[in-house]
């Protein structure tokens, strides 16, 4: 392999923010936040989601409340006749 091209892999620990669930494994990315983990400094990576909280990977349906949209832009965009 050639030397010098490759890009510096780290220890991180990614977090998810809706489940709490961390993930530590190593990558390119770098954040300002440090934690030790094991004695060794891990970056903290801070994800809204991952696949401990992706509906697609956990299997759970979420909705959406969109009651009340159609008619609230309706209101606001209809033009006043008469």
């Amino acid at each position: 392999m050639k030397k010098e091209i490759h890009p510096d892999f780290h220890p991180v620990c990614f977090v998810d923010v809706s489940s709490g669930a961390r993930f530590v494994t190593r990558s390119t990315m770098k954040s300002k936040q440090v934690e030790k983990i094991d004695g060794v400094d891990h970056f903290i990576i801070v994800r809204d989601v991952t696949s401990d909280s992706h509906p697609a990977y956990t299997g759970e349906k979420r909705f959406v409340d969109t009651a009340g949209r159609v008619e609230k832009f309706q209101k606001k965009f209809s033009r006043r006749r008469g």
